[in-house]
């Protein structure tokens, strides 16, 4: 059994879209949020930072907490490859320092193809995970309740 992982993830939104992560597999593209896991002494905000640099090139300011979200795989459509699979995600608003600009960064994400700002108002047409961030980021989810369970 795998231990319970925190994650943090940052939601950068600059004049109406989102900034992702791109991947791609057998079905086509598909996005995250940037971000990833918590070291043993590290803060979830210097997680997040790290995980910024790494994956997307740039500093963040790691703002307000908008949500928890857990993963446990085995209730999912990818149980067969992450059944085993139990993290917490902490979502944060976030900004880009001024004068950075996004670009791959040093050490990107395993299947990490790009970066994309996605449209929010297009979102509803491509794989985004977790899924409820199209409902939450379309419909001003800041208002939601900040834990969202175990969903994807």
């Amino acid at each position: 059994m795998e231990p319970i992982r925190n994650s943090a993830k940052a939601i950068i939104i600059k004049e109406g879209h989102l900034l992702t992560i791109k991947h791609r597999d057998n079905e086509g593209p598909w996005f995250t949020l940037p971000g990833g896991g918590q070291d043993h002494g590290e803060s979830l905000g210097q997680a997040l930072e790290r995980e910024c640099q790494e994956e997307i090139d740039s500093s963040v300011d790691v703002g307000k907490l908008w949500y928890v979200r857990e993963y446990i795989g085995k209730n999912h459509e990818f149980r067969g490859t992450d059944g085993d699979a139990h993290q917490v995600e902490f979502l944060f608003e976030c900004h880009l320092k001024e004068d950075h600009f996004p670009g791959m960064g040093t050490n990107p994400d395993l299947g990490q193809v790009g970066i994309v700002w996605l449209p929010l108002a297009e979102i509803e047409g491509v794989r985004i995970y977790p899924k409820i961030l199209k409902n939450l980021l379309v419909a001003d989810g800041k208002e939601a309740e900040i834990y969202l369970g175990d969903v994807n």
